[in-house]
């Protein structure tokens, strides 16, 4: 009965003992406990943990890497800047002595004119606001400016472009007073409020003779176009 007995014993731990001894030879592959499969190998290579993020486990979440950050979206923004509108008015400087060449030259028609020409010599679209603001050798005033003569749009400069104004030197019929010969002329640049400054000032040279002028002195707003600076 006792040999019986242990036969019976045996058969029921077999099964028990085999488990135990796979389980042990699979430890041993790996090192860790557990049999190191090789789509978890693959896996693993292509995902990196996400820190301070994790999935329905508890597990830090893992994405795969460099792929999600983004490559395409950055090429895109470079685009986007360097198709940017240059005359957009958040891309656009004022025009000043800074950025431009300006020139007085008198000419004999409309009679008693002058034309000043501001050329950006700037890497920048520049604005020419309202009107230049004159100043021949140490006179006290300003010249107005013709009211008529404002344009529908603020005279933009892109760069190598010119823009105009007119000066009405004299009255044609003598009518002006406090006539007076200047030989120097600074010319000031408005900013983008009336009267308010617009940066650095230019002094384009006048001619040897010096230029003539009285109390009629008057000025035409900027002008994108010479005969429109002359019309006046």
């Amino acid at each position: 009965m006792r040999t019986l007995h242990t036969r019976r014993t045996a058969r029921l731990f077999a099964p028990a003992i085999a488990a135990l001894a796979a389980l042990s030879l699979t430890a041993c592959e790996d090192g860790t406990g557990t049999k190191d499969e090789g789509a978890s190998a693959t896996a693993s290579s292509s995902v990196t943990a996400q820190p301070g993020k994790t999935d329905t486990t508890g597990r830090p979440a893992a994405t795969t890497p460099k792929q999600s950050e983004g490559g395409e979206g950055n090429d895109e923004a470079g685009q986007d800047d360097a198709n940017a509108d240059a005359s957009a008015p958040e891309s656009r400087v004022l025009c000043n002595g800074s950025n431009t060449k300006v020139t007085a030259q008198p000419v004999p028609r409309p009679v008693n004119h002058m034309l000043l020409t501001v050329t950006n010599t700037g890497s920048k679209v520049c604005d020419l606001t309202y009107y230049p603001v004159l100043r021949f050798d140490e006179m006290q005033w300003a010249p107005s400016a013709a009211k008529e003569t404002q344009p529908q749009a603020v005279t933009t400069l892109a760069p190598g472009e010119s823009g105009y104004a007119g000066v009405l030197l004299a009255a044609a019929d003598g009518s002006g007073d406090g006539g007076t010969t200047a030989e120097k002329l600074t010319v000031a640049f408005q900013g983008r409020t009336p009267n308010s400054d617009g940066g650095a000032s230019a002094t384009p040279p006048l001619p040897a003779e010096g230029v003539y002028y009285d109390s009629s002195l008057t000025v035409t707003y900027w002008q994108s176009d010479m005969d429109d600076a002359l019309a006046w």
